[in-house]
């Protein structure tokens, strides 16, 4: 038997793909584990804040039973946190704001209670939430990604852009398609002035190409940037080029530092129509196009879209922030929130803490 350690053996045939194997069912293993303890402790939090909610109205007890909770709580769990007053009235927020269980078993115990604090302090509706919070587990959004993505409207920016999809793709694909480009594109981290010229752009945002593709959404891959065409004999440039996953197509992208002229799609459908015959293969959708531009007129791009036969889409692009109107949260506060409960009337004078 040899006397090396075990890790300058060679090792047997097929160890090393059955040790891949392990690895991965490992981190499976732990991926599940720590999603149930997050999904366990989401739930304990809405539970714990339904019964406030429930006692408060039905025993009419004010605020001063939240100082009372928490301090009884870290008394009888010091090895946990989460108990202080102010995390129990975001408990109680929490399950104000979302008083079905099973939209909190289903969807929100899929995040962690930091993603459920940014939507609950930072969108209005209910409808905000779902659907922010629908992104963040179909994406895995980051807490960070998660609150950029809010302040920037990513949502509510979705399926914005003036396209033909629906009368140049099928369904449902041309749905899809449709949701997949936005308006208006928001370029303010590139840092450049509202004066830069196109390449400038395209060299920011390939630069920045990773917040790039989170600006243009899920599903997009960066394929490359002045994409080579030979047609003829003669030399032509896509400015952007990807593929998307999901639609499982190519996409050209055209910047334009100006405002929307008809010929511009003259060019675009040039670009495709020299994808679709020497790029995309048999199994490739027919390839989109989108043009960003400085502005547009929209009855005129209207108009230019009308008689396009290929897939084609128009948006606004913004080097400059241009969305300055404030999302402001239904539970600004914990101050507020507290104002709100020390308001419920009481029952009984005995139950004032």
């Amino acid at each position: 038997m040899s006397d090396r350690p075990p890790s300058l053996t060679p090792p047997p045939a097929g160890y090393t793909d059955w040790l891949a194997e392990l690895k991965g069912r490992i981190h499976s293993a732990q991926q599940r584990a720590a999603l149930a303890v997050n999904r366990e402790l989401v739930q304990l939090y809405w539970q714990i804040g339904r019964d406030i909610l429930e006692r408060q109205a039905r025993e009419g007890w004010g605020a001063k039973v939240i100082d009372r909770l928490a301090h009884d709580l870290r008394t009888a769990f010091p090895d946990m946190k989460g108990f202080s007053r102010a995390n129990l009235l975001y408990m109680h927020a929490f399950a104000q704001a979302w008083p079905d269980a099973g939209i909190v078993q289903q969807l929100v115990g899929q995040m962690p209670w930091g993603h459920n604090l940014v939507l609950l302090t930072k969108l209005k509706t209910a409808e905000q939430r779902l659907a922010y919070a629908e992104r963040t587990v179909q994406h895995g959004w980051s807490r960070s990604v998660l609150e950029m993505q809010i302040e920037t409207r990513h949502v509510e920016r979705e399926g914005q852009a003036l396209t033909n999809f629906a009368q140049r793709l099928p369904a449902p694909g041309s749905d899809l398609a449709q949701q997949s480009l936005h308006a208006p594109y928001l370029f303010d981290f590139l840092g450049l002035g509202d004066q830069a010229d196109e390449r400038a752009i395209e060299s920011a945002l390939v630069q920045h190409v990773t917040r790039f593709l989170l600006e243009l959404g899920a599903g997009f891959a960066f394929v490359g940037r002045q994409v080579h065409l030979d047609v003829g004999g003669d030399d032509f440039f896509i400015d952007l080029l990807f593929y998307h996953l999901k639609l499982r197509c190519y996409v050209v992208i055209e910047l334009k530092a100006e405002k929307f002229k008809p010929e511009h799609l003259g060019q675009l459908g040039f670009y495709l129509s020299a994808v679709d015959r020497q790029i995309k293969s048999e199994h490739d959708g027919p390839t989109i196009g989108l043009l960003l531009c400085k502005s547009k007129n929209k009855v005129v791009a209207e108009y230019a879209l009308g008689d396009k036969t290929q897939p084609m889409g128009i948006a606004e692009y913004k080097l400059l922030e241009s969305l300055p109107a404030e999302l402001q949260t239904g539970l600004p506060s914990i101050e507020q929130i507290e104002r709100e409960l020390g308001a419920l009337p009481r029952k009984a004078p005995k139950e004032d803490t």
